[in-house]
């Protein structure tokens, strides 16, 4: 396996400029002044993808709280992460990365195995960006059933100082 160069705790969120579900552009500077929790994911509406965006969506209030936001990137069409939004009644932004520009950008498109057979793809990975930009942390193996619990919880120990 490859080994994937990630951007460093400390060091500016690299910028991005990407479509969300409804084929807005959204960039890194609309979210500044908030805590950006940004995952990237292989594929919408597939189950281990499905599990980590209802934890996300169930935990809207309590991101709230540290005044942090969700937002998934995976290489989808901007349609079907609408359609993902739709049924699952996911309620933060999807956002479109059919060039694969911004995984790139944050370095977690890289080689990966799946029974047996070798191919490029997106890397499960979270990015929680401060609110000036910068990159608080870094969360390189993310397990679906409990990532949001470990978001909450990097959060709540961050606002302990």
């Amino acid at each position: 396996m490859s080994t994937l160069t990630l951007p460093d705790v400390g060091t500016q969120a690299p910028d991005f400029s990407a479509l969300n579900q409804k084929g807005e552009t959204v960039t890194l500077a609309d979210y500044a002044g908030k805590v950006l929790v940004l995952y990237f994911y292989p594929k919408a509406m597939t189950p281990g993808c499905t599990t980590q965006a209802c934890g996300l969506r169930d935990s809207k209030e309590e991101l709230a709280q540290y005044n942090a936001v969700a937002v998934g990137v995976s290489p989808d069409k901007p349609a079907r992460l609408q359609k993902f939004i739709d049924r699952d009644n996911l309620n933060f932004d999807l956002l479109s990365d059919e060039e694969t520009t911004m995984c790139q950008a944050y370095g977690i498109w890289g080689l990966k195995k799946f029974m047996g057979k070798e191919y490029m793809g997106v890397n499960r990975i979270t990015f929680i960006i401060g609110e000036d930009g910068s990159i608080l942390h870094v969360m390189p193996k993310v397990k679906t059933k409990t990532h949001h619990d470990d978001v909450i919880a990097f959060l709540a120990e961050r606002a302990k100082g």
